[in-house]
């Protein structure tokens, strides 16, 4: 067995003779973490193992679990489902229906959430790829990040349950608003999604779908990530197209290297992250607006980038031009994003002058 370290990482590299291997003994700060189990490569191949070290930040995928039940033991709370009371329908989705309703905790207090259910009839790909997202999103904990509450998987339905934003999707929530904030509420809000959009960077969790359809927004105005699915990320979006390369995707909010080579990285988000500036700042207009995917993409590649909103600050609309870069290294990381937000908010003087603005 060899032993490699690709921080935050151990990569061990072993030459498999027995039929199955079990990995368990990591020791670290006097603590063990089980590692998981692989069946051995045939014909004594080397196997690769990702393992997550204790304390180490980087999100681990629920499908490097043999036994995707068992990454739902790790990262979800079981509830116990009469604790939770479903009121009303607020939306649906390809696994089911998702309600708002409460949640009545250990010290009775009651708390209210927002409910999904897998619906009757499913197979079992179907609820491990439901249950995945739960796995992926209890591994996260930031103000900017949806969290999760737990899940409800003894009985039926299958259910998982999460706070409750009040204001639902962002991009609904601007149409219903258009014009009534100020600059700086918008610079709020983009800044809470760069956060959150950090922290997933941090975790190496690439997102792949960040639109302003998968903001939430509570009664605060704080801006949430969420949809983890894997999936279900794109075959249940209704912005995403088949490409020529096979797999749906949202033309209008993915970076071309990802539609072309399916390279998906935190770079590519940077560039979606560019997108839902715009459309904040265009309280929620459809980018490209009746353009076709296709025709999207071939602008796209000979250059041509989305105008300044009305009314858009000059640093703003730079901002979304330079997440926008063509190439990947050119582009700001997050965590400048967020940087470059925070001075804008201590000092807003700067966003007085306006890109569309005119002198007669």
């Amino acid at each position: 067995v060899t032993l490699a370290w690709a921080a935050p990482l151990l990569i061990i590299t072993a030459k498999l003779k027995a039929r199955s291997l079990q990995l368990i003994c990591l020791p670290a700060a006097d603590s063990y973490h089980e590692l998981g189990r692989s069946l051995a490569v045939p014909n004594g191949e080397h196997a690769y193992y990702g393992l997550k070290l204790p304390g180490s930040r980087t999100y681990i995928h629920p499908h490097t679990y043999e036994d995707p039940n068992q990454a739902i033991r790790d990262f979800a709370k079981e509830i116990d489902a009469s604790t939770i009371h479903i009121e009303r329908v607020i939306g649906a989705g390809e696994f089911g229906e998702v309600c708002s309703g409460r949640l009545k905790l250990p010290s009775k207090r009651e708390i209210y959430v927002a409910i999904k259910s897998l619906k009757a009839g499913y197979s079992e790909k179907q609820r491990r790829d439901f249950l995945s997202e739960a796995s992926i999103m209890g591994q996260f904990d930031h103000p900017n990040i949806i969290r999760l509450e737990g899940v409800v998987t003894r009985c039926k339905p299958v259910m998982i349950i999460t706070e409750y934003m009040e204001n639902g999707s962002l991009d609904t929530f601007l149409k219903k608003h258009d014009g009534q904030f100020t600059v700086i509420q918008l610079v709020g809000m983009m800044r809470g999604i760069a956060s959150g959009m950090k922290y997933l960077s941090d975790m190496s969790y690439v997102h792949r779908d960040l639109a302003a359809r998968n903001i939430l927004v509570n009664s605060n105005l704080v801006c949430k990530v969420s949809d983890f699915g894997l999936s279900r990320v794109l075959e249940d979006d209704p912005e995403a197209a088949y490409t020529t390369r096979g797999g749906k995707i949202p033309i209008r909010w993915t970076a071309p290297e990802a539609i072309a080579y399916r390279k998906f990285t935190s770079a590519s988000d940077v560039w979606s992250y560019g997108i839902v500036m715009w459309e904040v700042i265009s309280y929620g207009e459809r980018p490209y607006w009746d353009m076709s995917n296709q025709d999207v993409i071939k602008a796209i590649d000979e250059g041509y980038r989305l105008p300044a909103p009305m009314d858009c600050p000059v640093v703003l609309h730079q901002l979304m031009l330079d997440c926008w870069e063509k190439s990947r290294s050119e582009r700001p990381r997050f965590g400048q994003i967020v940087n470059t937000l925070d001075k804008l908010i201590r000092n807003p003087t700067s966003l007085n002058e306006l890109a569309n603005s005119s002198v007669w």
